[in-house]
């Protein structure tokens, strides 16, 4: 009996040792607190952001945590709280949308931390500063794109129906993408050049959504789409994989973020191009920004930007368009070229002789 007993304290014992260990980490204080928005509507943020992000703090040798929202705001609006309990002095952040956005920075200024708005702004924010690409740049290189597709197939000249999916209504960013290949198709819709088609926006820029909405963009138009303006790569693989599905041929479409499928759908002729917005770069300088403010020092940014009826200081990166004619410079470190060029898609890496 002696010997149970002493079994069961020591049991007790351990699970309390482990219990307060578990706590002690998930307590533990942080200096930096990344908050990313999801991980299904780019595989980018999970494969391109985090790892970037982890190889600059460990590089400067400070204490963070990165967290990931998986597309829900109130789960993110907890991960901040923790954060800031934890004693975060900087967030960066990747909303989900702009009310909760505004919640997490209120937050934040009460706990008197700074907040850097990532790749996301927030409308009427009260964030130190903004760091991403510009996303009306973006969206002039998809409408770009669409065009120089629908020029060489030829139907430049035949009024092709124009579709456009793009992203998540609740995204600011969503809207600058947009305003950049509308800035670019709208003049060609009211010339009677192209005709537009259906017109819609993607909720959470849920790709499983896209497909849907494409499938019935198809079924309005008796599969009659001669194009498609996708805000990215994951809506864009919709659009592909229900062309296929009803044994379409492929059409000029537009994606981003340079994703590995993205690049394949490119090179085995399904997308015509991509926007690569290097990660890295923005991560980095994230990173930085973030640590200069924990030290009382003002970030040196490049450009001033719009916010609602404020402006705010921002650091903006310019995009860059992909096709199948550039895409193996991506393969400087930010693709590997074993995870793009495998399989059935081998062969379309090979260089011409």
């Amino acid at each position: 009996m002696r010997k149970i007993v002493i079994m069961l304290v020591v049991a007790l014992a351990a699970v309390s040792v482990a219990v307060t260990a578990a706590f002690a980490q998930g307590s533990a204080n942080k200096d930096f607190c990344v908050l990313l928005p999801d991980s299904k509507s780019s595989i980018r943020w999970e494969t391109q952001d985090r790892p970037s992000l982890v190889k600059a703090f460990n590089a400067a040798k400070v204490s963070y945590v990165i967290t990931n929202a998986d597309n829900d705001a109130q789960k993110q609006k907890t991960q901040a709280d923790q954060c800031l309990a934890n004693g975060a002095k900087v967030v960066i952040l990747a909303p989900l949308d702009s009310g909760s956005g505004l919640a997490i920075e209120k937050a934040a200024a009460a706990k008197g931390a700074k907040v850097i708005e990532y790749d996301r702004q927030v409308n009427g924010s009260k964030g130190v500063v903004y760091v991403s690409f510009d996303g009306a740049k973006v969206g002039v290189l998809q409408g770009n794109g669409v065009v120089a597709g629908l020029k060489k197939n030829g139907k430049y000249s035949q009024k092709p129906v124009v579709a456009e999916l793009n992203g998540g209504q609740t995204d600011p960013n969503a809207f600058l993408f947009k305003s950049g290949y509308d800035s670019i198709l709208k003049p060609l819709y009211k010339k009677g050049v192209f005709v537009k088609g259906p017109d819609q926006f993607t909720p959470g820029w849920d790709n499983q959504k896209a497909r849907l909405i494409f499938d019935q963009m198809l079924a309005k138009t008796s599969n009659k789409i001669d194009a498609v303006a996708a805000a990215n790569d994951g809506l864009a693989n919709a659009v592909v994989t229900a062309l296929k599905a009803k044994g379409l041929k492929p059409i000029p479409l537009s994606g981003q973020d340079a994703t590995g499928p993205g690049v394949q759908n490119i090179i085995s002729g399904w997308q015509t191009m991509t926007v690569w917005k290097d990660t890295r770069l923005l991560a980095a300088k994230a990173a930085a920004f973030a640590i200069a403010l924990s030290k009382g020092q003002t970030p040196k940014t490049n450009t001033v930007v719009k916010n609602g009826s404020a402006k705010q200081a921002a650091y903006i990166y310019p995009p860059v368009a992909i096709t199948k004619t550039n895409f193996r410079q991506l393969f400087n470190g930010y693709l590997k070229k074993s995870e793009v060029c495998v399989g059935v898609y081998a062969k379309y890496c090979v260089k011409p002789a």
